[in-house]
């Protein structure tokens, strides 16, 4: 690909300064924990799924459906639809491979059966030449580990090819992957509930969309009119210095936690669907934090990735138990390392989940905030939403 990519399917967690919970005394950041022995289900997932891929590629037929589904979304097309749509054994197989392995895949990330998950693409649009003029394509995953110096792809007989990480391969390569937007809507959604029926979250998200409001500038008091500030981003960028051919596309949301009206901790969960590539600058106007919300003039931000093995279940179970031990004790706490702390460790590892902190977002907030590790940076500014 010929853009600089992050980590796939990411999320961002409010950051929250890293301070200890007791009086103003600072500590660092929760060690990482050693990685797991185990390698990520989802990619065994996707790999095997690559690997029956490859191998149904000797059907001229699902072979040019390919090329020509490919051709028409370079995003990437659904793999089992794809399969189902043709007849033959070969294709017949292969649906009924990936249908297997597309609630697999659900099951392994917390959430129920959402259909289709797994997609596959052309891994750069300066491939499509080559493979129309007839060049045997490889299939590959698209990985989590930015460090791997090779990529595991299969040709149609079933072999393995060794790929250079580092180098565009010149041979076609078809990347199968996770379908991350479903995906994220869907684990956005389920953190939600699990987080409300533990006590510490609204029952519905965030709505990122721009209000149709007037300007902080313009607004009245808070007391006087009814509505609501909020603090909207203008711009964000995360960086990255990897530039794996391999990756795909990130997926992230927020989490924004302080401390809400009734004293207890609260978690609001905002998608960032658009927070795709680094190196490049969006601008959402999108409302981050709803401060009618919270108690204290205070929040905070983590930003985080989804490497493909996120499950949404675990994380709000991890979150909740830490957070729901923390009382209000009239005062704003950073609750940072409680978060981080609560962690899995596979997110400490060389595909860290983990990708940012912007701490003690005040309502008054404006300009440029650098994050914290260095990692990205965004651009906020107060925002009055009055009641229609």
């Amino acid at each position: 690909m010929s853009q600089s990519r992050l980590r796939r399917a990411v999320v961002a967690l409010t950051a929250l300064p890293l301070l200890a919970l007791g009086a103003g005394q600072a500590v660092a950041a929760p060690a990482p924990a050693p990685a797991p022995a185990a390698s990520s289900k989802v990619t065994a997932i996707e790999d095997e799924v690559a690997r029956t891929l490859a191998a149904s590629l000797t059907d001229p037929a699902l072979r040019e459906r390919l090329r020509t589904a490919t051709a028409a979304s370079p995003a990437g097309a659904e793999l089992t639809p794809l399969a189902a749509g043709l007849s033959g054994a070969t294709a017949r197989g292969l649906a009924a491979t990936t249908a297997r392995a597309d609630r697999a895949v659900a099951t392994v990330k917390g959430l129920g059966d959402l259909g289709p998950l797994l997609r596959v693409q052309l891994a750069d649009p300066s491939m499509r030449a080559a493979l129309d003029a007839g060049a045997a394509p490889l299939v590959a995953t698209a990985g989590t580990d930015e460090h791997a110096r090779t990529v595991r792809a299969y040709d149609t007989a079933g072999r393995v090819r060794g790929l250079d990480a580092a180098t565009l391969p010149t041979r076609p390569v078809y990347l199968v992957d996770i379908d991350t937007a479903k995906a994220l809507t869907a684990g956005v959604d389920l953190l939600q509930r699990e987080l409300a029926a533990r006590g510490i979250a609204p029952a519905a998200p965030q709505a990122p969309a721009a209000p149709q409001a007037q300007s902080a500038a313009q607004a009245p008091s808070a007391r006087a009119a009814a509505g609501w500030w909020g603090t909207k981003i203008t711009s964000v960028e995360v960086n990255d210095d990897e530039e794996p051919w391999f990756k795909g596309a990130a997926e992230m949301f927020s989490l924004v936690s302080g401390f809400g009206l009734d004293g207890k901790v609260r978690v609001d969960s905002v998608a960032m669907p658009y927070l795709q590539y680094d190196g490049t600058v969006y601008y959402p106007n999108q409302i981050l934090v709803n401060w009618s919300n919270y108690k204290y003039n205070l929040a905070d931000v983590v930003l985080m990735e989804d490497d493909g093995d996120t499950n949404y279940l675990a994380l709000a179970q991890a979150v909740a138990a830490v957070l729901l031990t923390i009382a209000d004790q009239g005062a704003y706490i950073p609750l940072v390392n409680a978060v981080l702390a609560a962690l899995p460790s596979s997110w400490w590892t060389d595909d860290p989940d983990y990708v940012e902190s912007w701490y003690t977002l005040a309502r008054t907030s404006t300009g440029r905030l650098n994050g914290a590790r260095g990692n990205g940076w965004m651009t906020v500014e107060p925002y009055w939403v009055s009641q229609l």
